[in-house]
């Protein structure tokens, strides 16, 4: 039995949540925090880095010079809609982005997040163990392996759900531990 399918599936699952954890770092001002949100134009809709020159200026404001000063509304509209709790300033010819600073209300509300996604995670880790588990007894069942094998594969999933749920704990510890570092 080939392992190394459960395990690209296991790690597909902390991707995924090292990926939404990189979007809570709202309270920092990066120019991926807007560089991807989409914005409707007269031309159609399109992606924010296509249409304006996106900076940081410090920790707190991103500035956003669309190439089209038209389209300052349009950008303005789109990170509103986004819901990424900071405050817009359209200046006509560019935008300021500020990210205010996290109010211990805001961290509470974060940490609950972190906590959903880390059982959304487990969840998701127990399934593709779930189905491992399953294809080996399906193959000692059909006699397609012997007991032996069946055993060392259990034991081999066994050993790597742990090594994926350790790491997804490590995750998980260190994000909460960010955000709510004042």
């Amino acid at each position: 039995m080939d392992i190394n399918v459960y395990q690209q599936q296991m790690e597909k699952a902390i991707a995924y949540l090292e990926n939404e954890f990189k979007w809570m770092q709202v309270w920092r001002a990066t120019t991926w925090l807007v560089e991807n949100l989409n914005v409707e134009t007269d031309y159609g809709t399109m992606k924010m880095n296509g249409i304006a020159l996106i900076t940081a200026l410090d920790h707190s404001t991103i500035k956003i010079e669309p190439w089209d000063k038209s389209s300052a509304k349009h950008i303005a509209n789109a990170i509103y809609e986004a819901d990424l709790w900071v405050w817009v300033d359209n200046q006509g010819s560019h935008i300021l982005v500020k990210v205010p600073q996290l109010t211990q209300e805001r961290r509470e509300q974060i940490a609950k997040n972190i906590k959903a996604m880390w059982e959304e995670t487990k969840w998701n880790i127990r399934k593709v163990r779930q189905d491992a588990m399953n294809d080996t007894k399906k193959s000692f069942t059909a006699k397609e392996i012997s007991e032996d094998e069946h055993k060392a594969n259990e034991a081999n999933i066994d050993e790597l759900t742990k090594k994926m749920n350790t790491k997804i704990d490590d995750l998980v510890k260190a994000k909460s531990e960010e955000v709510m570092k004042v």
